[in-house]
């Protein structure tokens, strides 16, 4: 059976969701649902990297692999979630492919990349880890969001970039520097996912997106789309409270 890592870069079709509460129970809760992973979202979750671990955990028991939304491309913030044990890093806001290639070495220890060399954190199961520094390397995920007409302009070259192994596009992001601010069905955003798809497949990668519902991810995988994450643990959440609450109504936005 492939590993999750072997089952991304070979674009075979996985659901997760974002969390965004910095709660490891949440995280349990997602887990035990049948997600294929589960993302911490430090950029604009309400948790931080001392709730992460308990998040990576609670995936871990039940055998869900965690990657980590990092808030900055810095390499301290990438090096610290990678020690913590997240199996890989999803960088925001990345505009060029040499902004790319610079946040991607955070990832590898020398010579690949910059990563701090220590064998004595959770990652490396407190030293007892006998894992080469190259084998180490290999494992680690790399998801880069495509969120900007710069990096859409650009995603050719984005997605040829060794190490990036899913093109993530941001809707909310993306929309809004399209000018159609939270249209997913019009015309320029939809030419979008076109052609990050259509890079992602050419170089061999992986295409993903955050869709706000069951029906939406049904609709990427169907489009090119094989790394799609629904909503987030508040979002579903939300939902479900709100029908619970007023079930004769309509969901309101």
């Amino acid at each position: 059976m492939a590993t999750f890592i072997e089952q991304v870069r070979s674009a075979l079709p996985t659901r997760g969701t974002f969390l965004n509460l910095g709660s490891a129970l949440v995280a349990e809760v997602c887990a035990l649902s049948g997600f294929d992973w589960l993302l911490v979202d430090l950029e604009h979750g309400a948790g931080g990297e001392d709730g992460l671990v308990g998040q990576i955990l609670a995936g871990a028991a039940h055998g869900v692999p965690v990657v980590a939304r990092v808030e900055s491309s810095e390499r301290i913030r990438v090096g610290h979630v990678l020690d913590l044990g997240a199996l890989g890093v999803m960088f925001p806001r990345l505009d060029t492919p040499e902004e790319v290639e610079h946040a991607l070495r955070h990832l590898w220890y020398p010579p690949r990349g910059d990563r701090g060399v220590a064998g004595y954190n959770r990652a490396r199961s407190f030293g007892a880890d006998t894992r080469s520094a190259s084998e180490v390397n290999d494992s680690i995920l790399g998801i880069v969001q495509i969120e900007s007409t710069s990096a859409l302009e650009q995603v050719e070259a984005i997605a040829a970039i060794e190490g990036v192994d899913v093109l993530f596009i941001g809707p909310s992001d993306l929309s809004t520097s399209l000018g159609v601010a939270g249209q997913l069905e019009s015309a320029p955003f939809r030419a979008a996912l076109d052609r990050v798809a259509a890079a992602a497949r050419d170089a061999g990668k992986a295409a993903g997106i955050l869709a706000g519902d069951p029906a939406s991810a049904a609709w990427y995988h169907d489009h090119g789309f094989s790394f799609v994450a629904v909503a987030s643990d508040s979002a579903l959440l939300r939902s479900a409270a709100m029908r619970a609450a007023h079930p004769d109504e309509k969901e309101h936005a």
